[in-house]
Parts: structure tokens; sequence; C-alpha cells
């Protein structure tokens, strides 16, 4: 029987490089290598190369080669020794694969065009929960954050990407396996130690006030040995990482409002003949879709991350045939970010705007004419602390009743929680502005957004606390599973593999806030001392940018410590105003519970050539139930100029539920058409279950509306999960000990696709005082539509104490009056677009992988590999409203040229991904694709050996000082553009 493990394959790619190292190791070969036999190289080469690159990848190589169906991975070169310190960015150099970065980290992978939501990730076989913060709210995300786990007692990534009966069901692009190292595996003591210094460049490009240390520290520590004559084993692995960096943004971070060319609405350009008209260039024809900014901002990020992991396993093999292994995973991330940013909002008024050709047209600038002075620049400065919790404690016997029959029990119980780490929640936000910004200008042309605001500037006297929003998040995931696998030798060629198990999955997703939309002013500028904000000028901050040079920049702004001016706040407004709540207001709570069996049959047999044959049926069942604790919506206050917000009575649990059920059947060929060249067929169905957030029942509405209406949403347990229909065809060809070259074909044919509908409604029957008696009078009084200032001041004054109107005794810098205006019974029913999931539709996804690999015999290799990935699902820029479109997919590429003797070992690796659609809604909520722009780094890494048991390392990550982009329909319509730095790390490892 061959073994169908899976294959691990080389972890850093080079394009440029591979090629000249395969140039400079084929001259020296031809020069300098001496007559011998063709037995002798490999047998002398083996005595060189005992740990390290060379092996790494010969192993890999015979593992793919013997694999029933087609499985890549990576194996450690050394016991606590893996090719990346990150798992994500280790596996982005496997063929297919590709990476979302976050912090300048790999975290999630997205596999043959599939999200990370549908690539199921297991632990030693086992399902793995996930649970995250995102931008202060609970992650509804399936998807594992692999920077939750170092690398260090890692021994193997395994990537299967053809289904399998066998494999646990949710890996509808890959099943993940994650192994670590097992003592009785090795049969030998292990110990080592290990001690980096991090640099990391992005920590020097952030202002005082945020940035960290310039280096940090990482110590890992591995011990593994067995005991009682190889009976009792013990391994022990742990490690700290603590990171300092920053990372600045300049973003439309509210999103872009998107109309048609001859479309008259709020926000609109004017059209032809009317006034304003006259000032627009290029004009978006009639039919064209254009997009007009909601805000411009720049924000400065610095981040402190601290990373422990720790692993104990215990393993006992009292007789040969049974093993008994107890182990226990813990790991912790915490990540604390303080933020200063400067923005400027668009209210659609008058404006100047010059235009991109269609049909999906963007603004290369827009100006908005402010006259008085009277706009905000808004300042604001936020804290986000969390922490990311993952534990899992599992046992497994194994036990070889015959020598034909092998019976394997395997149970555990693991949780991921994520939550706040700051008295203030997991978020804080605080606004402060000063009133004094007039005629406001973007130039979207280049790069980087470049604000220009004439004749303004800052001024300390003017600043004040607005806005705040304090959010205590909450998300926890657990899994109880417990698996009975079983393997029955028929003959030699043939075996029958058999199991059944039972999955709990539990999901809750919580989260409290307290808003106080006060963002035309909350206070007075005189509460707060002058010395409290730190002038500073913005272009340094951004010069790898492309535009961040442009003299027009409005180039100033201030930083400022986020508790010393929350402090202030609190004392001047109240504590609870600026505190997260300790209770939630908002709790859905999921539960699914799955029962599988499988039967899968493995033979071998000669047809002219060797083949063989893996088949097998997998019967899975699922029930869901969801709980919603959610608010009910009382009312809708006018807080700001073209801000209201929802206010939110008790809360009430509501129940939802859903199953399904389906037979899932796989099937794998393979044919040796040579001693070298291997042809492999797979046909294989697997699922993809819907995320969290499409399953939480509870209709919401988001606390912040607009003038024109709100926003809120609804999930669905009664969603069916994606299905794939899988055809793969590969052919390989195997000419050296690590060599190897492969082409493959994949298709994916997918159904139940979860699309958005949104749906407009008038929930809880909200009344909104915009288009209301008070409006229409203030109105009639003089005052235009487009004028909020003069409406609010009119109804302030005119009516305070009275039908919902309270004034505050205090005038903002300005003199205009603030306060709040409820909406009462005679005025408007608010209307929102309520977004709710669906299956909806089928559409295919095809693929090609190449894959090229040579390991010269004079120490020098390289490894390369491309994929081209095509779906039908794609998003049509020039249509308004929700669409269907796959996220994820992309085009991606690796390369890795590398040296290695018995001392020194070099590896160049480049990793290449192409545009994708990374989302089908902007920061709005509004139906807007964000496109991440193509993105390539460059890492380097060294060792040398100082002995046997003392070696030295030196590595550099994004070595070139690449930044990251995305946009919307248009490249001008830009969404984010993010500069981080190089990293670079030294340090030292001693095996005793």
């Amino acid at each position: 029987m061959k073994q169908t493990r899976p294959a691990l394959q080389l972890s850093r790619l080079a394009a440029a490089s591979s090629l000249l190292f395969a140039g400079a190791a084929a001259q020296a070969q031809a020069v300098a290598a001496p007559p011998a036999s063709a037995a002798s190289a490999p047998q002398q080469l083996d005595t060189v190369i005992v740990t390290g690159i060379r092996k790494s990848l010969e192993s890999s190589v015979a593992l793919k080669r013997n694999a029933h169906g087609v499985v890549d991975g990576i194996v450690a070169e050394d016991i606590g020794k893996f090719p990346d310190t990150n798992l994500a960015e280790a596996m982005q150099r496997i063929s297919g694969v590709s990476i979302d970065r976050s912090i300048g980290e790999g975290s999630r992978v997205t596999v043959r065009g599939v999200g990370p939501d549908f690539n199921l990730v297991l632990l030693n076989g086992r399902q793995m929960p996930a649970s995250s913060i995102q931008d202060a709210t609970a992650s509804s995300s399936r998807a594992f954050d692999f920077a939750n786990l170092a690398s260090e007692s890692i021994a193997a990534l395994e990537v299967y990407k053809t289904s399998r009966a066998a494999s646990p069901t949710g890996g509808m692009g890959a099943t993940i396996n994650i192994r670590t190292a097992r003592p009785l595996d090795s049969k030998e003591m292990i110990a080592s130690v290990g001690v980096k210094a991090v640099k990391d460049q992005s920590n020097t490009r952030l202002p005082n006030d945020l940035s960290g240390n310039n280096v940090t520290p990482e110590v890992s520590a591995i011990y593994s040995n067995v005991f009682a004559d190889g009976r009792f084993g013990v391994a022990l692995s742990g490690s700290y990482q603590r990171r300092d960096l920053g990372y600045n943004q300049a973003a439309v971070s509210n999103g872009w409002r998107t109309f048609k060319g001859d479309e008259s609405n709020w926000g609109t350009i004017p059209q032809p003949g009317t006034p304003g008209s006259e000032r627009i260039t290029n004009r978006p024809k009639p039919g064209d879709v254009y997009q007009v900014p909601q805000n411009i901002g720049y924000s400065l990020n610095g981040v402190q991350r601290e990373r422990t992991n720790g692993q104990l396993t215990l393993q006992f093999a009292p007789t040969k045939d049974l093993v008994a292994t107890l182990d226990h995973t813990y790991s912790e991330n915490k990540l604390r970010t303080r933020r200063n940013d400067l923005s400027a909002w668009f209210n659609f008024g008058p404006s100047t705007s010059s235009w991109t050709n269609g049909p999906a047209a963007a603004p290369t600038l827009y100006s908005e004419i402010i006259n008085p002075a009277t706009s905000d620049i808004a300042m604001g400065g936020a804290l986000f602390a969390t922490k990311n919790l993952n534990r899992s404690t599992g046992i497994n016997l194994n036990w070889k009743a015959s020598d034909k029959l092998t019976i394997e029990l395997d149970a555990h119980s693991s949780t991921a929680t994520s939550g706040a780490d700051s008295p203030f929640g997991s978020s804080g936000v605080l606004g402060t502005a000063s009133f004094n910004r007039g005629t406001t200008s973007v130039d979207f042309s280049q790069d980087f957004p470049v604000l220009s605001i004439p004749g303004s500037k800052i001024d300390a006297s003017l600043q004040q606390v607005t806005g705040s929003s304090f959010r205590n998040s909450y998300s926890k995931a657990g899994v109880d599973q417990a698996q009975l696998r079983g393997k029955y030798k028929i003959d030699e060629q043939s075996q029958l593999d058999f199991g059944l198990a039972a999955t709990k999955v539990d999901n809750r997703s919580a989260y409290g806030n307290v808003d106080r939309g006060t963002w035309g002013g909350a206070s007075s500028a005189a509460d707060y001392p002058d010395s409290l904000w730190h002038a500073d000028t913005l272009a340094k901050y951004f010069t790898r940018i492309g535009g961040s040079n442009n003299p027009a920049l409005f180039n100033q702004f201030y930083t400022w410590n986020f508790e010393q001016v929350r402090d202030i706040a609190a004392k001047v407004g109240g504590e609870s105003l600026y505190r997260a709540p300790t209770e939630f207001s908002i709790d859905r709570r999921t539960k699914e519970k799955s029962q599988s069996l499988y039967g899968q049959y493995s033979t071998e047999w000669n047809l002219m050539v060797p083949i063989g044959m893996t088949a097998g049926l997998r019967y899975e069942k699922t029930e869901v139930t969801s709980n919603a604790l959610v608010p009910t919506a009382t009312g809708i206050e006018w807080g700001s100029n073209n801000e209201l917000a929802v206010l939110n009575g008790p809360a009430a649990f509501t129940t939802l539920k859903g199953k399904y059920s389906h037979v899932l059947p796989s099937i794998d060929f393979d044919a040796e058409l040579s001693d070298k060249t291997k042809l492999r067929l797979s046909y294989g169905e697997s699922l993809g279950r819907p995320g969290w957030g499409d399953l939480q029942g509870g209709q919401t509405l988001n606390n912040l509306v607009r003038v024109d209406g709100g926003q809120g949403q609804q999930g669905n347990p009664g969603l069916k999960p994606l299905k794939s229909k899988n055809f793969d065809l590969s052919l390989e060809h195997y000419y050296d000990k690590g060599s190897f070259f492969a082409v493959g074909l994949f298709r994916k044919n997918i159904s139940n696709y979860i699309g958005t509908s949104v749906v407009q409604g008038t929930p809880f029957n909200l009344h909104t005082p915009i288009g209301g008696a008070l409006y229409k009078e203030a109105v009639a009084k003089g005052c235009v539509t487009s004028d909020n200032t003069c409406i609010r001041n009119y109804i302030l004054r005119t009516y305070d104490g009275t039908r919902g109107v309270k004034k505050n005794a205090a005038n903002d810098a300005l003199g205009n009056a603030t306060g709040v205006i409820t909406g009462q019974t005679d005025d408007p029913i608010a209307n929102f677009l309520i977004t709710t999931p669906a299956n909806q539709r089928k559409d295919s996804l095809n693929g090609v992988e190449l894959n090229a690999q040579h390991t010269f015999r004079n120490g020098f290799g390289f490894s390369a590999n491309y994929t081209w990935v095509r779906s039908g699902l794609k998003y049509d820029n020039t249509k308004l409203g929700e669409q269907f479109a796959l996220e994820g997919v992309s085009n991606s590429a690796n390369a890795v040229g590398f040296y290695e003797d018995n001392k020194l070992s070099a590896r160049l690796a480049y990793n290449w991904r192409g545009q994708f659609l990374a989302g089908r809604f902007d920061g709005t909520g509004g139906a807007n694709p964000i496109y991440v722009e193509p993105y390539g780094q460059w890492d380097l890494s060294l060792g040398y050996k100082l002995s046997e048991k003392l070696s030295v390392q030196f590595e550099a990550i994004n070595l070139t000082d690449e930044i990251s982009r995305s946009h919307e329909r248009a490249q001008e319509a830009l969404a984010y553009v993010t500069q981080t730095g190089r990293r670079f790390m030294i340090g030292a490892r001693y095996k005793f």
C-alpha cells in the first residue's frame, strides 16, 4: 500500500533569483563536477546534506509523488525550524495558495480562488475553531487566522486540494492540516533554544505619540525525548514574540456614492444647464456610472503585537500495537493599536470636478465649495486593544488490532476567544476638530490622494472633542469533536478506510457600544489645553506612495494622547459616555451539530501500467440553531448636520433553525506512465459552510443614519452550504531526486452561492425629523434644503424644550446651535436598506497550476510555480446595486532561488498575487466593489552554522519596501493605500 500522506512543497520562491542561481549552478556543475558514476554522486551528497532546505524538498517531492489525489505542503527543515516565521506566509509558496495580509503579516489563505471562509483548517486532523475582532467588530468569519500560531512547533503543513471521503467537511477550496511534532515519531532527544531581535522599519515611520520600541525580542524553545525503552514520550515547546510596528494609510474609508450620469439626487453633480454644471470637466455621459467620495482621510497607526504559544504532548505505547497521545495547544495573540488621523467630509454642496472617461468614471479632482469656512477639520484618535486566545486539548488512541485492522479513536475540545484588552473596550474612538475648513479639494490622479484646503490652517485654540464611540466586542467559537477511524488491509494491493464522527460547533458574537454622535461639537474648545495637541506634518509619513510630495497637500495636523484627551472629555461630558459598556446589547449565538459517516476503498493493479484508485462516499447531516439578542429600535434623533442616530430600547432574544444533509462521493485515479511520470485524475464533491454572520438570526439597524435613510442587517439560519463538484487532471514528471515539473488543470462547479439581498423597508416604523413639519417650516422661513446648519439653527432655537427638540446651552465654535432633534409621530417614517443573505446562483471556477523544481548537485536550486484562475462570477463595474461575484479569485506566482552547503544556507523568495475582488460592499455598506491591486514581495533568509550545535540566521521581509493599494470601480476611486516597511530579524539557535 502506498501511504496517502500529503506532499510537502518548498516554501520560498523568487523568479529572478532562480534564473541567476540556476545559471550559476549549471556553470559550476559543468566546470567543477569530477568524473563519477551515477550512483556515487547522490551517495556523496547524502553525507553532506543531512538537514535543511534540500532534505525538506526531497522529502516533499517523495510524499507528493506517492499520495492519492492532489496534495501539497511544506515540511520543517529541522525540528523547531519552519521555513517561514508565519504559517500563512509559508503557505503562499504553494501553487494555488494566496494570502490576505494584516499589519504586514499573512493571516488568512485563499486556495484555488476559494476564499478563507471555505477552507477547512485542522490541527493534527481535528477541526479548529476561529474567532477574531476586526475594526472593533466581532468577526463573523469561519476563516482561521494563521497569525495566531507561531511556527516553531510545527512539523508540517498539508494542503489537500482534492476531496477525500476521509476528510472532515467544510474545505471547499482545500483542507489544510497543521501537524505538530510528536516525540515517538523521532524516538530521540531533541532540544533547542532560539532567540531573535526584530526591527520593523514601519515603527520608525510614526509620530512619537504612536511609535513603540525599535527592536523587540522573540524567544522560542523546544524539548522532545523518549523514555522507558521508547514507550513514553514528552514534547514541550513554547515561544514568545513581540513586534512593534506601524502602518500609514490614506483612504476614502466611508466609501463612495455611486450614480448614473443622468441621475439627479442628493450627492449627484449638477445636470447640464443647471447652476454649477459649468464647473465640471469631462462630465460622465448619461449612461456612465460615476462615483463621488464621501470623505478623505489619512491615518497613522502604531501597533504592538505580543504572541505567546505553547504545546505539550505526552505519548505512551504500552505495547507496540497501542499508542496513546494526549496533547494541549495554547496560543495568545494580543494586539494594541493607537491611531491618529486627519479627515475631511463632503456634504455634497456646490462643487468643481474633473472626471476620467467612462463607462465607470471617477474624479481626478473633486472640490467642494465651502464659504464661509465653517466645516470641520477633523483629527480623530483611537485605541484598539484585543486579545485572541486559542486552546485545544485532545486525546488519541491508535490500536493495531491485527495485521489487517487498525482502529483510531480521537476526541478533542477546542476554543477560540477574542475580546477586549483595555478598560475602554475593544475599541475607543474620539473625534476632535476645529470648525474653520473652507473650500476643500482632493486630487485623485495619483496613487496618493492629495487633500487641499486653501486658506485654512490648524489652530490649537479651536480644537475640541466632537463625536465618540466606545465598543466592547466579543467573539467565541468552540469545537467538540469525536472521531472513530479504521483501516482494514484487504490484501497487499487493497485497503478499506472507514469512520464516523460527531461534531458540535458553537459560535457566539456579541457587542455593546456607547456612541455619541455629536460630530458638530460636544463641548467647548476652552475645555482642552492647547498643550494636548502636538503639531506635525503629514507628507513625511507617506514617502513611499506616489504623489505624497505634492505641494498642494494640506500638510498639517495634530497628534495627541488618547487617554489624556479622553479623561478631559469624560470630566466634561460624563464618564459613562466615554467608556465601553460591560453588558452586550447584541448577542448572537449559533450552534451547528453534525454527524458524519464515510467509507473509502483504495486499490492498485496493472493495466499496461501500474494504476491506483481511491474511491469513497461521505454522508454528512447538520442542524443549525441560532439565538439572537438584538435591541428594539424606538426612535431617531438628529444630532449633527448630516448624521442621525437610532435610539434603542430593551433587547429581546429570537430563535431560528435550519438543517441539511448531503452524500459526497470522491474518486482518485493515478497511473504510473513510466518510472518517472505520473498521471492523476480526480473527482469529488465538497461543501463550504455559510459564514456565521450569514446564519445568525435577528434584525439589527445601524446606529448611524444619514439624511436619506439608514441601513440594517438580518441573518438566515436556513441557508444551504455551498456545494462544489471538483474535477482535477494533472501530469507530474519526476526526473531526478528533489526535481520535478508538473501541470494541473482543475474545475469547480459551485452551486448555492450566497448573495446579499437588499430590500427597502421601514422596520419599527421609526419617524425621522428630516422632511418633517419643523424641517419644512425652517425651509419656508428661508433656509434651503441643502443647508442643514440653517435648518438646525432654526429648529433648535425656535422649539427648544418642545416637540422632541433639546438645545445645548453652548453653541459650537462658529456660533451655531448644537443639540438633538427627535423624530415625532407626525414626521415621515424612515426608510432602511436591510441586507439579508440568500442562496442565489451557481457558476464554475477554472484554473491551471504550473510547478517546476530543480536541485543541482552543488548546493544550488530553484523552484517556481504559477496559478491561473478564472470565475464566471465577475463584478460589472458599470452596473448599480448588489451583484454576484466571487471574491478572492486571482492569479499568483512564486519563485525561490537557494543555496545550501554544510555551513551556509541562503534563500531569496518572491511572491506575487494579481488583482482580486476583496469585497462587494464598501465603507458605507453600499454595493461597490473593492479591488486589491497586484502585489509582489521579496524576502531573504540567510543561515550559518557556527558549529554542529550553534547557528545564526538573518531574515529580511519586504526587501523592496512595497505598498499595497485597493480601489473601487476605477483606479482613481481609491479605497485604501497603505505604507508599511521592511522587517529585519537576526537571531541564533542552539541545539543541545
